[in-house]
């Protein structure tokens, strides 16, 4: 009867009080990364001993930017995911790099040094405000002679020279110490940021049906990390084929190293917006305004600081919407190419809140405020997410594995021998791969990588219109552009074998044929004169006639043919009262609708062509029109 009451009270106390689980560490490598835009995802493969039961695993020295509704779980094996959670580890700070230690040591031996000079100024003041206390010699009753006098001249003067001597070294010193330590913490601030930051931790509750060794895989986004795309476009003549090198401008500062990595680059970004757009009622009203366009030029340019003031080197901006983007210097600054119908760019850097600002001019200076962290957990249950304060109040579930894309790419590496590339084009995106193992570290610098090389055939025409700018643009237009899957960036140009500038290539608007602007090109001189003989003004009746013309001479100074495009333009009435009546056109085929006059021709090396516009127009002698 004993016997039976111990074992009912046993039972009672069971239900009363669940079985404690046996939480394990586990110390993981990253083994694949799939770097976004904005982003990457983190990929980690460990084998685990397991006993029979319920035990959680628990995850350490991960990243502190883990997005908590990104992560996933993979078991293989007769072990079932239960649950799974992220949080952050206060108490274990993220693990500092030896070059960091190193500079933090050289920081505090340099602040030493500096309270140790400004010791001795102290010193200094004092002794200098002692000797100047104490000038006066003698007493009342007791008369000075010369030599008294002398000598204590001469003991004041050799004494306060030499304490004022004393005083310009110890604030030289002063001086080159602070030089030194500004410039160690501007190397810091390049490896990584002044704050401290907590390790992330993934907890995953299981259940494994007996004992043995199971494979998990985790993945997660993890922010503070990303790509962008730029161009080297180099043409060595007219004659010859385009050379398109494509790269990725690639950092990131997770606080966990990609060391011999499985590395991808992807053109998706998990951050955008899967909703599809719908239209308003656009509402027309007399006192509506027109839009206006307050960017003069298509270059953006200024300085990104924190609240201090302080330079922000490697913050990124990017134009909002697309993928073009730059990263901003030592001391801050940056210089952006912006396309016609951009309105914002974002500004973002490691442990700052990222902030969108519409373009407002081509100077545009921006200060980041530090963020704040917050501790978002997350439990997976089957296919979806449950918020949850406890792991224990997690239901059963299993974590859909991650899908693997078994496709082979490689990616030439901008200082390693070139490796043959293949891209991975999917429905929504497009990916390239390095088949070979690869090392980035989280040291917020930017590593340009070579990802492939193109030969383009092109077909090259000059382009001007010198009414609005009078040098010559050459232009390459390349058809089926599209097997390439470029993205939109930076150009650097680069036109017989000297670099002329930079251009942007926007693919989101080319039609069947992609035109790039190679530059201007010198070697090719336009003029447009106004020809005042024919410039007149008279009267006809009740009309009064005004006559235009222009002359555009068009020469080639280069050593071989060139095709030529040339625009002008003539105005367009908009009242019947107004006539316009073109004249002359040297054989330019006219836009009725929009009044612009095109040119097309080859000239010839040495070769130049004369293009004269002539129009009239007329109107009431009573009104006045401004005509150019």
């Amino acid at each position: 009867m004993k016997t039976i009451s111990i074992l009912i009270l046993s039972l009672i106390f069971s239900n009363l009080y669940p079985q404690e689980f046996t939480e394990k560490e586990i110390k993981s490598e990253v083994n694949e990364v799939t770097v976004f835009i904005e982003g990457a995802q983190i990929t980690r493969k460990k084998k685990v001993e397991l006993a029979q039961g319920k035990t959680i695993l628990k995850f350490v020295n991960l990243s502190p930017f883990i997005d908590s509704k990104s992560v996933q779980v993979k078991a293989e094996g007769e072990v079932t995911v239960l649950s799974v959670n992220n949080q952050l580890n206060y108490i274990d700070k993220m693990q500092k790099s030896e070059e960091l230690q190193g500079l933090e040591k050289e920081l505090k031996s340099l602040d030493d040094k500096i309270r140790t000079e400004a010791t001795y100024q102290s010193i200094l003041r004092e002794e200098l405000l002692f000797l100047q206390e104490n000038r006066v010699i003698g007493g009342k009753n007791e008369q000075v002679n010369v030599l008294n006098l002398q000598q204590a001249s001469d003991f004041y003067s050799s004494k306060l020279t030499a304490l004022k001597m004393k005083e310009i070294e110890r604030n030289k010193t002063i001086e080159e110490l602070n030089i030194q330590k500004s410039n160690i913490q501007k190397q810091m601030n390049t490896i990584t940021s002044k704050k401290e930051f907590p390790t992330g931790e993934i907890m995953v509750k299981v259940d494994a049906k007996k004992a043995g060794s199971f494979s998990f895989e985790i993945s997660y986004i993890v922010g503070n990390a990303g790509w962008f795309p730029s161009y080297d476009i180099r043409a060595k003549n007219i004659n010859e084929d385009i050379q398109l090198i494509y790269k990725a401008n690639v950092k990131q500062d997770t606080k966990e190293d990609w060391n011999n990595v499985h590395l991808k680059f992807s053109s998706s970004d998990p951050k955008v917006s899967g909703v599809a757009p719908e239209l308003k009622t656009y509402y027309l009203n007399y006192n509506s305004m027109p839009p206006s366009y307050k960017l003069s030029s298509n270059m953006v340019s200024g300085r990104v600081t924190d609240s201090n003031w302080e330079a922000l080197p490697g913050a990124t901006v990017m134009v909002e919407g697309s993928r073009i983007g730059t990263v901003t210097d030592m001391a801050g600054n940056y210089s952006i190419t912006i396309p016609n119908n951009a309105a914002y760019l974002s500004y973002s850097f490691i442990g700052y809140e990222p902030q969108t600002l519409p373009i407002t001019g081509s100077i545009m200076n921006v200060n980041l405020n530090e963020s704040l962290m917050q501790l978002d957990e997350v439990v997976v249950m089957g296919y979806d997410t449950q918020k949850s304060s406890s792991v224990s109040e997690a239901l059963q579930g299993r974590m859909a594995g991650l899908a693997k894309n078994k496709s082979d790419i490689m990616i030439r590496g901008s200082n390693s021998i070139p490796l043959s590339t293949a891209q991975i084009e999917n429905k929504m995106s497009v990916e390239f791969e390095i088949k070979t193992a690869y090392t980035i570290k989280s040291d917020n610098k930017s590593y340009s990588v070579d990802m492939d090389v193109y030969e383009l055939p092109a077909i090259f025409q000059y382009y001007c219109v010198p009414k609005v700018d009078k040098d010559a643009f050459l232009i390459a237009n390349i058809i089926d552009w599209e097997q390439y899957n470029l993205l939109e960036g930076e150009a650097n140009i680069f036109f017989e074998e000297s670099y002329v500038g930079k251009t942007l290539l926007d693919v989101r608007y080319a039609s069947d044929t992609l035109e790039l602007s190679l530059g201007r090109d010198k070697k090719v001189s336009v003029s447009r004169e106004k020809l005042k003989d024919y410039t007149t003004k008279q009267f006809i009746g009740s009309k009064k006639e005004e006559t235009r013309a222009w002359q555009t001479i068009i020469k080639n100074n280069k050593s071989e043919q060139i095709s030529m495009i040339v625009l002008d333009q003539v105005p367009v009435s908009t009242l019947e009262e107004i006539e316009v009546n073109v004249q002359t056109t040297s054989g330019g085929k006219q836009n009725m609708e929009t009044g612009e006059i095109k040119w097309e021709f080859m000239l010839n090396p040495g070769a130049k062509k004369e293009i004269d516009l002539r129009y009239a127009v007329k109107y009431p002698k009573n009104r006045n029109l401004i005509i150019e």
